[in-house]
């Protein structure tokens, strides 16, 4: 079938609407740069959204569950061929995201035969000090942006500005610092999407937030992990227990 440029961006603007309106009621996910690490955090129902990837790297994100796990095997692949044919140093986020995932995205999204994949990402590249810490986002249709100090990702344009704006003022926390204003950024974001449209862009307040928390842990989990900074062990990725969340969870 022959497509004239036309149909073709057609075809592109009725694919980002479809995933688009798949990803307007997906959980946001929060990462910032703290004092021992970057912290993922999230609220999630069942599946788990944040992942290891490669000793200080790691991975979360919103959409089909099927294309995040798809990102996953090619993100777990692709860093330990580049371990093993070059070496655990050569295992970067840039190369991660600007060779591996963000292509596949991109060809998924522009020819018109395929169905693009529903996801959201959100990259995370722990170093010595928060100010080399890295963060990069990746949207459905390849493109990604690097960012540092805290990155987000949520469902909606909208979402993402009002947690933004609660994370603005937010530098060097420590992780209990860091874990309560990723929470709360993260209830103002569902708020918005839940209200936006009754509440024309206006913010939420601390009792809004709270109220949003109390509502949705009653069904979902919490979800975090820290990328350690400083730590013995092999492994830098630590996925948060319930016993070690709760010492931070703040008091609804």
């Amino acid at each position: 079938m022959a497509y004239t440029p036309y149909s073709w961006q057609q075809t592109l603007q009725q694919k980002a609407d479809y995933v688009e309106d798949r990803l307007r009621q997906g959980s946001p996910v929060v990462g910032i740069s703290c004092e021992e690490g970057i912290l993922l955090l999230t609220v999630r129902r069942t599946q788990r959204k944040i992942f290891e990837v490669y000793d200080k790297l790691a991975f979360s994100g919103l959409g089909q569950q099927s294309d995040l796990e798809s990102v996953r095997q090619v993100l777990v692949d692709f860093t330990h061929s580049e371990g093993f044919q070059r070496s655990t140093e050569d295992v970067s986020i840039q190369r991660v995201v600007g060779l591996a995932i963000s292509p596949v995205l991109k060809r998924a999204f522009s020819d018109p035969s395929r169905i693009p994949l529903v996801l959201r990402g959100i990259f995370a590249q722990v170093e010595d000090s928060p100010s080399d810490d890295l963060f990069y986002t990746l949207n459905f249709d390849g493109e990604f942006m690097l960012l540092h100090e805290h990155a987000i990702i949520a469902g909606t344009e909208g979402a993402r500005l009002q947690i933004e704006k609660m994370l603005t003022e937010l530098k060097n926390p420590s992780v209990d610092d860091a874990f309560k204003a990723a929470l709360f950024a993260w209830a103002a974001g569902r708020w918005y999407i839940k209200h936006s449209q009754e509440n024309e862009n206006k913010p939420s307040s601390e009792a809004d937030q709270k109220k949003i928390l109390a509502e949705e842990l009653e069904n979902t989990n919490v979800e975090a992990a820290l990328l350690e900074r400083h730590t013995h062990r092999e492994r830098k990725f630590h996925l948060l227990s319930k016993e070690e969340m709760a010492r931070y969870m703040p008091k609804l």
